[in-house]
């Protein structure tokens, strides 16, 4: 190998991550994704309905999953959505 592509090849590698900032990486996804649906369980525990509760826990179960793995405020995106609206439109 010729000594540039040689220091460019090396450059290179040294951009890439790392098999441990990779596992660490996918560890907390995991972890974000059962911590979420523990949320979840425990919303619908709470509630003391059956597990088919379908609308009324929805919204707030999908505001848990924005805040816990995304990290973004629920707010933003589910404030102007109606699913009674939303349903009579799709009939219609």
């Amino acid at each position: 190998m010729k000594p540039s592509r040689l220091i460019d090849h090396i450059r290179k590698a040294l951009k890439r991550q790392s098999a441990k900032s990779m596992l660490c990486n996918a560890s907390k996804h995991i972890t974000d994704d059962l911590r979420a649906s523990y949320n979840i369980s425990l919303i619908i525990a709470k509630s003391g309905k059956p597990h088919t509760i379908g609308e009324e826990l929805i919204l707030p179960a999908v505001s848990e999953v924005l805040s816990t793995v995304l990290h973004k405020p629920p707010y933003d995106t589910i404030k102007n959505y109606s699913p009674k609206k939303h349903f009579s439109s799709t009939t219609n």
